[in-house]
């Protein structure tokens, strides 16, 4: 049980203190199933709370039937009843100051006796949900940075596992860090193309909360289309020059257009010599 700061305050002289050591006040959530008592003084918002006043009294000196509490909650609200018990909830999450002024008869003709108690709480929203940004594709040796909303109040312990084709860490080892806001940054070289599983578990002093994350593993098509494209255009530029080289036509030197010359003409007087013989008696 957490140690209370209680302060007396005597509303006329004549009025007797209750004894702070014997009193405290103990708070109380349920949620589910589940009954937490929250003896370090942190409370969940949004959370139906229950929080007892108890007065040690084993002598019963005091009366029980001529009893009055007023709570007032730090929050604006005050409830008063005659039941050492009070039932409330807080909307926002921050730090609040709960005081009890109590009112009790020893006897029914007895002075009446008072008290004035406070204690310091702190309100915290509980871990609700851890939101990927962005998108869950990846690609392999590449330095990624993965971000991570975390709705939910700090600080936070988290602890994260990368698990290359969700096979199960049989140490169940993970990292653990400090979170002091709600985004969570993550840095991570995936080393195998595949489905990948990432587990997260964070918590802070009222919740905590386990979620696990798919992500797509891709090989880095950029480095593989700039070969490929590489490798074609060589592919082409050499048979292009190959093409160029077979059917381009061929010139030919001068002796063998001289050569070439003489047997024509050769060829020339055998045929005008012919045509000379035919035609003569």
């Amino acid at each position: 049980m957490h140690a209370l700061n209680l302060t007396g305050s005597q509303k006329e002289p004549h009025h007797l203190f209750l004894p702070m050591s014997n009193c405290s006040l103990v708070f109380y959530q349920v949620e589910g199933n589940a009954t937490y008592i929250r003896s370090s003084g942190q409370l969940a918002s949004d959370v139906p709370i229950e929080t007892m006043f108890e007065f040690f009294d084993p002598q019963k000196n005091f009366s029980t039937e001529c009893c009055s509490y007023t709570w007032d909650l730090g929050n604006g609200e005050v409830i008063q009843g005659t039941e050492p018990v009070v039932r409330y909830h807080y909307h926002q999450s921050g730090n609040y100051t709960l005081r009890l002024k109590v009112g009790v008869n020893m006897t029914k003709h007895a002075p009446l006796i008072t008290g004035v108690y406070s204690t310091d709480v702190q309100v915290l929203d509980t871990i609700k949900q851890i939101k990927l940004k962005g998108s869950s594709n990846y690609e392999v040796s590449q330095n990624t940075t993965l971000t991570f909303y975390v709705d939910g109040s700090p600080p936070m312990w988290v602890c994260w596992s990368f698990l290359p084709s969700c096979v199960q860490d049989t140490t169940g080892g993970c990292t653990l860090t400090m979170l002091y806001e709600n985004t969570l940054r993550l840095s991570h070289t995936f080393t195998s193309a595949g489905v990948h599983c990432l587990e997260i578990s964070i918590r802070n002093d009222i919740s905590k909360l386990h979620t696990s994350f798919s992500l797509d593993v891709r090989r880095s098509y950029d480095v593989h289309i700039f070969f490929i494209l590489f490798c074609a255009a060589a592919l082409a530029a050499t048979i292009s020059f190959a093409a160029v080289v077979v059917c381009r036509p061929r010139r030919r030197s001068r002796s063998q257009v001289h050569s070439c010359t003489h047997a024509v003409n050769g060829s020339n007087h055998s045929f005008n010599f012919i045509l000379m013989y035919k035609s003569g008696p």
